[in-house]
């Protein structure tokens, strides 16, 4: 029998800090002439946008830098100059979004179309391999699966004509709240309800920073003192309350989170994007501030790994953490934190930002540099061509959101100073739960195959290899039957060689005399009667007779 192939394992990396920065404050306290204003500026540059991404659209892949300067041209007479520099970058950068998940639909698709296609070719009823699966169960599920075949196939071939014609499918407002439309019951939606939603959704009130400017905005321009003035359109310019077509808001900005480094920023007069945007459920403005870092260089992974390393695995419903010191060990007991999944897109990222925060803090008290993660992506594990009837794990797998995680990671790490390293998750869970569950569980702890998964992470991010070391020869507790490996540091000098002999062991002193008796004296008798006394007894050669 052949032994089984493992597929090549990537070397762990040291992850990029965040590039970019967003904080968000609330409008507090318009008035109605402020909230008309936002109205219809929103609806008005809305449909702009409309026009332009229908415009870039028509374009398809003949897109230049002259169909682009043509459409700012014709966006400039109804808004502004800055007003369509900003609309056409954000249709230009939906359109570009549009195209990548295009292609990642392409890929699935043909995954699927193999896959079918394999197991099809199979005999019905043959039994599958690791490597690959196998036929069908039945005759029934065959001819299934041949329709759906089918099926794959037409969507393919559409889906790469659409692409060699430069053809994508935008939904300005968001295809999920155009279905909803049709399930207005279901979301606990009235049709008045839905259609605000929509209508709002599809506005425009975003506009781009521009260093050298004053307070690093022109069109939309927050001062140091939080006062906020927006550059109307030139259709809009009768509503302005301020010079130079200027509408200043009744509202005060007052950012409590990075308000230090944004004040730094606008007084230097360096670049800041904001969009504004209304909550309709909470009917609440918002502003969101943003803008770019420069690249930091990532810390060596050698000094990563000083300190140790915390190793996270990442499941459907927590985290489960384990700390090592930099040769390896566990210390302590396993760490979990929880989340729940389920519920809206707004609850389901509290969820992470609060377990994230956990994890934080705790590596902080710990003392370590980094945290161990895996590097995972279940972009082609989720079709049901590949799992098959494996529903619990195509929906436990598609629970975890580790776009979403990866981001916020990442970007909350920095903050704490604390850095992510990135590994191959290629049998972590596996080898975890085979060298480390059962050594570690005792009565008062309770390892999982998680906790177990956790230590293989932060191992393989610490260089060293998942098994733990072997134990002593059971017939010698030295040398006599081979060398323990794995017992030194990769670096220590001479760490493959023979242990040097302890020459004051009880045993070798005895092989070397040939004596039988052991050289150290006896212990004390537990008896009453073999009991010594602490006294000494020494012969006078005087008789006391007085």
């Amino acid at each position: 029998m052949s032994k089984k192939q493992l597929r090549p394992i990537d070397a762990p990396f040291v992850a990029l800090g965040p590039s970019g920065v967003a904080i968000r404050d609330r409008l507090k306290h318009l008035t109605t002439e402020d909230d008309k204003v936002l109205r219809l500026v929103g609806e008005h540059l809305g449909n702009l946008a409309l026009l332009d991404l229908k415009a870039r659209c028509a374009d398809g892949n003949e897109h230049s830098t002259d169909t682009w300067a043509a459409r700012k041209q014709g966006l400039t007479a109804a808004s502004s100059s800055r007003w369509a520099g900003s609309i056409t970058k954000a249709t230009h950068d939906q359109w570009a979004l549009a195209r990548r998940c295009q292609l990642a639909h392409i890929q699935s698709l043909e995954a699927g179309v193999r896959t079918l296609m394999h197991r099809l070719s199979q005999p019905v009823g043959e039994k599958g391999t690791k490597r690959a699966p196998g036929g069908y169960r039945s005759k029934g599920e065959w001819f299934q699966k041949t329709r759906r075949l089918h099926t794959l196939q037409h969507r393919l071939d559409q889906a790469r004509a659409d692409r060699d014609n430069g053809v994508v499918h935008v939904v300005r407002g968001g295809r999920r709240l155009l279905n909803t439309r049709h399930n207005l019951e279901k979301a606990q939606l009235t049709e008045a309800e839905w259609r605000r939603r929509w209508e709002t959704e599809r506005w425009f009130l975003a506009a781009d920073g521009e260093s050298g400017k004053r307070y690093g905005n022109e069109t939309i321009r927050v001062t140091p003192e939080g006062e906020v003035s927006i550059k109307l359109p030139a259709p809009l310019a009768h509503h302005a309350n301020t010079r130079h077509g200027r509408y200043v808001l009744a509202s005060k900005i007052a950012f409590t989170h990075r308000g230090a480094e944004w004040a730094d920023r606008i007084t230097a007069n360096r670049a800041v994007a904001y969009r504004i945007h209304l909550d309709v459920q909470r009917g609440r403005w918002y502003l969101t501030a943003s803008w770019q870092r420069p690249a930091v260089k990532a810390i060596p992974l050698e000094t990563a790994r000083a300190k140790g390393m915390i190793g996270v695995d990442t499941n459907a419903d927590h985290f489960a953490a384990y700390q090592l010191d930099r040769h390896g060990n566990p210390v302590g007991d396993p760490h979990r934190f929880f989340y729940d999944l389920s519920g809206t897109a707004q609850y389901r990222d509290a969820q992470i930002r609060h377990a994230i925060t956990q994890v934080l803090h705790w590596a902080k008290r710990c003392g370590v540099a980094a945290i161990a993660i895996e590097d995972l992506d279940f972009t082609a594990e989720k079709t049901r061509e590949k799992h098959g009837r494996k529903k619990r794990f195509r929906q436990l797998i598609s629970k975890i959101p580790t776009g979403k995680l990866k981001g916020r990671l990442v970007s909350m790490a920095a903050e704490q100073g604390l850095s992510i390293v990135a590994v191959d998750p290629a049998y972590t869970s596996q080898w975890g739960a085979q060298h480390w569950q059962k050594p570690l569980a005792a009565p008062r702890r309770k390892m999982s195959r998680h906790d177990a998964a956790g230590i293989a992470i932060g191992r393989r991010a610490l260089g060293h290899p998942i098994r733990r070391r072997t134990a002593p020869p059971q017939h010698h507790q030295s040398d006599g039957a081979g060398h323990r490996t794995v017992q030194a540091d990769r670096d220590v000098r001479g760490r493959e060689g023979t242990r040097p002999p302890v020459t004051e062991r009880a045993h070798e002193s005895r092989a070397r005399t040939g004596t039988t008796r052991g050289t150290r004296a006896t212990s004390a008798s537990k008896t009453v009667r073999d009991a010594r006394s602490a006294g000494t007894w020494v012969q006078d050669p005087l008789l006391i007779t007085g």
